[in-house]
């Protein structure tokens, strides 16, 4: 088992580079399975979930090849699988959206549940609403599930998703794309990723609109080529690295983000304190001086604060003077890091979906662990301004979704190492 040490060393300075967007990327790598001609997709974040969607591509019989460490290029035209691995779905709950591709293009689809980070349920109904809503018959059992399209393929309808799930809107976007006449997904998602999506099917030959509104229109087409993509800038590692800076006293430039994507993080971080400049289009200078502010998040589907941000902020709030509020809407079981959180010295106590954060002057090095991806980050980030050492253990989940992050961190000057227990 790995783990990753973290010592103080003050304030980060320079520059880092923010990596294409996992969540953007795994869709997308879902929807080749809709292409007949060749696809190049760029600024593809080397990391573990991206691995397993690869994995779930050839094992459908789809040709992947990797140009360079970021770039891919895939051949779907020979894909005839409609079943897909139950070991690869359960690392990822992703893999799921490969089941609208498979059944416009195919006509049926068949995967076991998907598994991923456990912090909360995420069910997987509104996705079939929107298949038996395009034509489709599902079969449901406890563990697994399948769906097939009518004779003559899936016809359009209308769906209405009681959540804006960012999932379901992807998967019933790319099951209409070659469905018979209109769909409408109303109460869509509008995260940039979904936006991100219909942007490469568009590319493909699809007519989607009104991605990153509340309702997407998709005009069914009988057939989809191939595209050359790159990947948008992951919002959340953007995030995370924002925080860090302001958590250390630094002053970071983080290059290749879009600011139109991560408006509640940066009006936050204004608010505890910290001077934000937006140089030009896809660079931001963090300049934090002096003890930051206490303040309150309540997190929410985009464009609202991200609840994959929210344990980062957290560990921010966690030396912010005054008393700080967190309010978590969107998963359940998303405090799991508050244990760790308080193994270090944090003053943190939680009831129900809602936390209270007492601001201290110093944290504390300790061994704590990793319960999901962006725990992990923040406990990384709390370890930056901790006195003595942390080790973070359960360091895998991290590389389910930052690729290279103590070598960026190092980079900035953070003493980060990783071993090997």
């Amino acid at each position: 088992m790995e783990y990753i040490r973290v010592r103080n060393r003050g304030p980060l300075e320079g520059r880092v580079t923010i990596s294409g967007a996992k969540n953007a990327a795994l869709p997308i790598l879902a929807a080749s399975l809709l292409g007949t001609e060749e696809i190049v997709l760029e600024q593809v974040p080397p990391l573990k979930d991206v691995e397993v969607m690869v994995d779930v591509l050839r094992a459908l019989d789809v040709k992947v090849e990797y140009l360079d460490a970021e770039t891919i290029r895939i051949d779907a035209s020979q894909v005839n699988k409609t079943v897909t691995p139950g070991e690869l779905m359960n690392r990822m709950r992703a893999s799921f959206v490969v089941m609208g591709p498979l059944l416009t293009r195919l006509g049926r689809t068949f995967t076991q549940m998907p598994g991923g980070c456990n912090i909360g349920k995420r069910p997987v109904d509104l996705h079939l609403k929107g298949f038996k809503a395009l034509g489709a018959e599902i079969d449901e059992e406890p563990d697994a599930v399948g769906a097939k399209a009518p004779d003559g393929g899936l016809v359009g309808g209308k769906v209405y998703l009681d959540f804006p799930s960012v999932g379901a809107t992807q998967n019933i976007m790319m099951a209409a794309t070659m469905a018979r006449g209109e769909s409408i997904i109303e109460n869509a998602a509008k995260e940039p990723e979904i936006t991100d999506l219909a942007n490469f099917l568009n590319k493909m030959g699809a007519k989607v609109r009104g991605a990153g509104t509340s309702t997407i229109t998709v005009q069914g087409v009988k057939k989809l080529h191939g595209a050359r993509h790159v990947i948008i800038p992951d919002r959340i590692e953007a995030s995370t690295f924002i925080v860090a800076a302001a958590m250390t006293g630094g002053t970071v430039e983080v290059q290749n983000v879009l600011s139109a994507h991560i408006r509640p993080i940066l009006a936050k971080i204004q608010e505890v304190g910290v001077r934000i400049e937006e140089n030009d289009d896809d660079t931001i200078l963090v300049q934090s001086t002096g003890r930051l502010k206490a303040t309150k998040i309540r997190t929410l589907p985009y464009p609202g604060f991200p609840t994959d941000v929210q344990a980062q902020f957290m560990a921010l709030m966690c030396i912010a003077k005054g008393q700080s509020h967190v309010e978590e809407t969107v998963f359940e079981n998303r405090f799991m890091h508050v244990d760790e959180l308080n193994k270090m010295g944090a003053l943190i106590v939680t009831d129900g979906n809602e936390a209270v954060i007492r601001g201290v002057e110093h944290l504390v090095g300790a061994k704590v662990n990793a319960t999901d991806l962006r725990a992990g980050a923040a406990l990384v980030l709390a370890g930056l301004v901790a006195d003595g050492e942390t080790q973070v253990h359960n360091v895998f989940h991290l590389d389910r979704g930052y690729y290279r992050f103590e070598e960026k961190l190092k980079g900035l000057g953070a003493d980060v190492e990783r071993f090997v227990e």
